[in-house]
């Protein structure tokens, strides 16, 4: 899908997702897109679906405009074992929360400066384990939203929805 860029900020608040095998970091944005805060970290349910709800629920409460997910790539900008997880997660997520669109967005390095910041802050390694996703999260979403202002584009990638049923012939 091409998309242009009006070169003004799109108004609305972000939900931002950090996927991780067992935990999901998830934060969001202010409408004016000032700034990200931690929201929650939801344990991944797999078939359940639990943590999907989890997440779409917090994205109606806000009345988001967007949802932005994390995709881990190698810092030579290859895939990783977890971005295919991302990607599977993103394109579940698209299909569940359309018509709000959900965006890839480079999350490189993310987790070790969410970890280094709660190191900073005088968090232990045990402590961090229940934020750290949290954080990750704040500092992806952050990231697209500095990324729009600065280009005047959405950032990253648009996951295509699937067309609903009656739309498919």
């Amino acid at each position: 899908m091409s998309e242009t860029g009006g070169g003004a900020f799109r108004r609305g608040a972000r939900v931002g997702v950090d996927v991780g095998k067992v935990r999901i970091g998830v934060a969001r944005t202010d409408p004016d897109g000032l700034i990200a805060t931690p929201i929650e970290t939801v344990q991944r349910s797999g078939e359940t679906g639990d943590d999907m709800r989890r997440i779409l629920s917090h994205v109606a409460e806000l009345d988001a405009v967007e949802i932005v997910v994390g995709l881990p790539l190698s810092l030579s900008g290859g895939d990783t074992p977890s971005t295919g997880d991302a990607r599977g997660f993103a394109d579940r997520l698209a299909a569940a929360a359309a018509p709000i669109p959900v965006r890839l967005v480079d999350e490189r390095l993310s987790t070790v400066t969410a970890q280094s910041a709660l190191r900073a802050a005088g968090r232990s390694s045990r402590k961090q384990r229940s934020v750290v996703d949290q954080v990750a999260a704040v500092i992806i979403v952050q990231h697209a939203i500095d990324l729009e202002r600065s280009s005047g584009r959405p950032p990253g990638l648009l996951v295509d929805a699937p067309a609903p049923p009656d739309e498919r012939r």
